[in-house]
């Protein structure tokens, strides 16, 4: 897909876009040994889900969210006010690797990021691959158009190996699974997918890590909202580029962010 002409227009429609390449190969190669000096310091069962907003803590994982390369596109989408609302690491393992407690093979069930976010205006997710993801070792897997339907209903699941921590998935009836596209990815390159989008991820049945750094942009006009069925405090919220005139979120950038555009 990385020969679409208007990134903005593709997103717009679809939800989603994916094979945008951001990085070259030495960047690559920094962010791939990084991330496995965390994985070695914390355990792979704990770099499964545990290395959320780390972009406070750590200048080259700020750089990354930051890169020119990677903000390009979401400035089409958003503007060029942009805030950083959240980041995690996220990574799947062979079974044999990392083997789920009850004995299930590990997936994400169909779910909107969006539901678990009290936030109103678009969000935007970018999955950057830290690793070659694919449908063997269990690429992320999207419903196109799916964001126009706004938030669906989320009930708990029966399904074991679910890696959502809230153990919550859309019911079968609201979606149509048949229409379903994988999001393959090349390490140093990223898919975009709009909050409301429906999508999921299924077990990773490769001999090969999956594991992909996921940031959530926002433009300076979206605004935290009051929902007790989507509770979150915004603590890491930095405004990478542009100004906030605003100021829906405080700006918690570190002391040490002095490359701001």
């Amino acid at each position: 897909m990385t020969d679409v002409q208007n990134v903005a227009d593709f997103v717009n429609t679809n939800g989603y876009i994916s094979g945008l390449s951001v990085l070259n190969e030495e960047e690559t190669l920094e962010l791939r040994k990084n991330f496995n000096d965390f994985e070695k310091n914390i355990g792979k069962e704990n770099a499964q889900y545990n290395l959320h907003n780390v972009h406070v803590e750590h200048p080259w994982v700020l750089k990354v969210a930051t890169k020119p390369s990677v903000l390009k596109p979401l400035k089409e989408i958003l503007g060029p006010n942009l805030i950083l609302l959240d980041s995690r690491f996220i990574c799947k393992y062979p079974n044999e690797e990392v083997p789920q407690s009850d004995g299930s093979e590990a997936f994400v069930a169909w779910h909107q990021d969006v539901r678990y976010w009290g936030v109103e205006g678009d969000v935007i997710s970018v999955w950057l691959a830290v690793d070659d993801a694919d449908e063997e070792n269990g690429c992320m897997i999207v419903i196109p158009a799916t964001h126009k339907s706004g938030i669906l209903q989320h009930d708990q699941s029966d399904a074991k190996g679910n890696l959502l921590t809230s153990n919550q998935e859309i019911p079968p009836h609201l979606y149509d699974e048949t229409k379903a596209v994988p999001c393959p990815l090349k390490a140093g390159q990223m898919s975009l997918h709009h909050g409301h989008i429906v999508h999921g991820s299924r077990p990773n049945r490769s001999n090969r890590r999956r594991c992909g750094f996921v940031i959530r942009y926002i433009a300076t006009t979206a605004y935290p909202i009051v929902d007790e069925a989507r509770p979150r405090k915004f603590a890491t919220t930095v405004l990478l580029s542009g100004t906030d005139e605003h100021k829906n979120f405080e700006d918690h950038a570190p002391a040490w962010f002095d490359w701001r555009e």
